[in-house]
């Protein structure tokens, strides 16, 4: 019969087929077997040397160097919702406080602009950066403009960035991530640590075949690539470029740090500072001994070392149509632009690791055609087991010792790397996960094999390259609770409260007091008084306000706050309230300056907004130790009390006004635009550091001049009276009462 003639011939060409798949199966197989020796021989190696020599380093080491200034870049284009949440979790998770988030947003995408401004008046160390071009364009336009944006804020705030780190607005970060890269970022280039997807549904293969590749490829693929190349592939977030790769970058560029073309700008960074010579390096850091960083609870197989490592987690795409779209852009990125910019002008070792990333554009099609062709052949034996009277065909592989070895071979390839893939799976997520891993090889195939077939038709569509768009992956972001709240401005408070008029405070501003903010200069004016300003302070933060008397404050409860602590966050203690520290400041406190002051101080803290002046003239009594005891202002108005000069009553009023008229360098220095306020925010974290007063620091860094610095003090003292100077005032107005000729004169 024809058609058997015609099968028999199919058969015989699909044996041709079968022998060149199986050929470069063995191939690709025996490149990630060389991998697994490597890795698994330097494992060994170093625990029965390195490890024996030197001791490990452990997380205490990296609170040894000083804070330096790190930024955080963030591009989001429709990110609504999510900002917010991020900005929350680094603030209540990061064990670190010198760092400023800025995010890329477009003038066309208005609802994220608006989210982030509503997160800017939450955390003044999050930033909002409107791109010049309407969105979406690449990645790496985004950070462009990010980038522009964060050295324009380092000229006004008078400092510079030692890292520059790469975020998605969906990443959650390991609570001593910052501080990781602060130890190293003067001694490397280029850090990246892992990255490891959150768990779904058991299921949902989709979303989970991201845990098996991430889970092997930055628990064994990266660290041989970093110790045989040098060289660290970005993953694009959880990597932090030094300020030398930065501005080496910038200048490379012509003022252009990544490239806008690029699809995977992380990837092609990577490469470039190799290229330079820089220092790039591959961090896997665990933190033991430190329960309250773990990232997870402990699964059965996990390893202690391994589940603990520093690193980011995010949710990964869980829809088939998603996860190709992003990884056609990952391809297009790493593959064919890859391939146009870098070729293979590189060294042997480096250009094998460019072979490895560039081998899935024909890896990824040889597994699905081999998975394919298993399946039609177990289609035909299970034919012929049903249908008994079928046609028997002689095997297309009889005969053929050689290939009956590369079977035997590709079989023990595929059973080392579902071993492999189950020992990295199971280090970090468990066994449950280390054996559903096997399954998901085969949905991992399907999806790599529509996501290379999708970048080869955008490609074949654009014509190059090059000119395939940017495609935003929507991800989501674990649910943290809470809300983010427009906030109305004081302004607006203090008219809706009733506390002046609408034209009053129209006149206020155009009159206000020269070196005062316009609150200060209505209170010195009498328009309102320091209760007034600090309620609606109060209800836009949401937190309560009270009178504080801080001359009575226990020496015991004083103790709990070192001055170092008090004086940089500007805050006096009130009371311990169900376990919880209540203290006093007269402004806001940002969420990441409240987790900063629980963890120095070791336990939960809240706060309460005090009168204007109240914090700063305790501060002064109790912790700044330059007051003249002899000259203590409570001690003169209670010595004028005893002598008669002045009543209960008026003393207490006395003692209102001083108060609410003291005025801190800061305030005239800001009120005066020497500084703006986040400016003067960033400064005051180098200035804890210095042990100088506020003034001599502002001069050493080169903020202000001496000049400045003597005409700001000089108006500091005439803006703030003294109590001798109202009691002065208090006799005269009394003088001039009793005595006709007095009140003419």
């Amino acid at each position: 019969m024809w058609w058997l003639d015609a099968f028999t011939t199919y058969l015989y060409g699909l044996g041709a087929v079968v022998s060149a798949i199986a050929f470069m199966l063995l191939i690709s197989g025996l490149d990630d077997l060389f991998i697994d020796v490597v890795y698994w021989v330097r494992r060994l190696w170093k625990s029965l040397t390195v490890y024996r020599r030197h001791e490990r380093t452990y997380f205490h080491e990296l609170y040894r160097p000083v804070e330096k200034p790190l930024a955080i870049m963030v591009p989001a284009w429709h990110e609504t919702g999510v900002i917010g949440q991020m900005a929350e979790l680094v603030a209540t998770t990061l064990d670190y406080e010198n760092y400023h988030i800025f995010v890329g947003t477009y003038p066309n995408d208005p609802d994220t602009p608006r989210d982030v401004d509503e997160v800017c008046a939450r955390f003044p160390n999050v930033h909002k950066v409107v791109c010049a071009r309407p969105g979406p364009t690449s990645k790496a336009d985004c950070l462009n403009n990010v980038l522009d944006a964060i050295l324009q804020f380092e000229r006004r705030a008078h400092m510079h960035f030692e890292g520059f780190i790469l975020h998605d607005a969906e990443d959650v970060v390991c609570a001593l991530e910052l501080r990781l890269f602060n130890f190293l970022v003067g001694r490397k280039d280029l850090i990246q640590i892992p990255v490891y997807p959150f768990e779904r549904q058991w299921n949902n293969f989709t979303s989970l075949h991201y845990l098996d590749e991430f889970a092997e490829l930055h628990g064994k693929d990266v660290p041989v690539r970093e110790a045989l190349a040098g060289q660290v592939p970005s993953a694009g977030v959880g990597t932090c470029f030094s300020r030398r790769a930065m501005l080496a970058l910038i200048d490379e560029g012509n003022g252009i740090a990544f490239d806008a073309q690029s699809l995977t700008e992380d990837y092609d960074i990577g490469l470039r500072l190799k290229k330079w010579g820089m220092e790039e390096i591959f961090v896997r850091f665990p933190v033991l001994r430190y329960q309250r960083h773990r990232v997870h609870d402990s699964h059965l197989g996990q390893s202690l070392r391994e589940s603990n490592v520093i690193c980011v987690r995010e949710y990964f795409p869980d829809r088939l149509g998603t996860a190709v779209r992003q990884k056609s852009r990952w391809i297009i990125g790493i593959v064919y632009q890859g391939y146009r910019t870098h070729g293979w002008k590189h060294g042997p070792v480096l250009n094998y690791f460019l072979w490895r990333d560039r081998k899935g554009a024909i890896n990824n099609f040889v597994s699905f055609a081999a998975m394919l062709i298993l399946l039609h052949l177990f289609m035909i034996w299970l034919l012929q087991q049903v249908w008994t009277q079928a046609p028997h065909f002689v095997s297309i592989f009889e005969g053929q010792p050689w290939f009956d070895a590369i079977l035997i071979g590709n079989a023990t390839l595929m059973g080392n790397r579902m071993l492999q893939r189950i020992i990295f799976v199971s280090s970090y997520y468990g066994v449950k996960q280390g054996l559903l891993s096997i399954p998901r090889l085969l949905w991992g195939n399907l999806v790599n094999f529509l996501a290379n077939w999708r970048a080869i038709h955008q490609i074949i569509k654009c014509g190059d390259p090059h000119r395939v768009a940017w495609d935003k992956t929507k991800h989501d972001f674990p649910s943290i609770g809470g809300e983010n709240h427009a906030k109305r401005s004081l302004d607006e408070m203090l008219v809706a409260n009733g506390a002046v008029s609408a034209a009053a405070l129209r006149e206020a501003e155009l009159h206000r007091i020269d070196g005062l903010q316009l609150g200060s200069s209505m209170i010195h004016k009498g328009l309102i008084t320091a209760e007034q300003l600090a309620r609606p302070i109060a209800e836009r933060i949401g937190v309560h306000c009270e009178s504080v008397d801080a001359s009575r404050l226990p020496p015991e409860l004083l103790d709990a706050i070192p001055a170092s602590i008090a004086l940089h966050y500007a805050v006096l203690p009130l009371r311990v309230e169900s376990g919880k520290l209540v203290l006093a400041s007269e402004s806001y406190i940002d969420p990441v300056s409240m987790a900063a002051i629980a963890r120095q101080l070791d336990r939960p803290v809240r706060y309460v907004i005090a009168h204007k002046g109240q914090v700063t003239v305790g501060l002064r009594r109790w912790y700044a130790h330059v007051r003249d005891h002899n000259h203590d202002p409570r001690g003169l108005l209670d010595a004028a009390m005893r002598s008669g000069q002045i009543d209960g009553d008026r003393a207490t009023t006395l003692w209102d006004s001083y108060v609410s008229r003291q005025v801190t360098l800061g305030e005239v220095l800001v009120a005066q635009g020497h500084l703006d306020e986040v400016a003067f925010r960033a400064l005051l974290l180098k200035h804890a550091r210095s042990g100088l007063p506020l003034g001599e620091f502002l001069v050493g860094q080169g903020v202000i001049s001496r000049e400045t610095l003597d005409r700001m003090l000089t108006l500091q003292a005439a803006l703030q009276p003294s109590i001798a100077s109202l009691l002065e005032q208090e006799a005269a107005g009394s003088a001039q009462q009793e005595t006709p000729t007095g009140r003419a004169a």
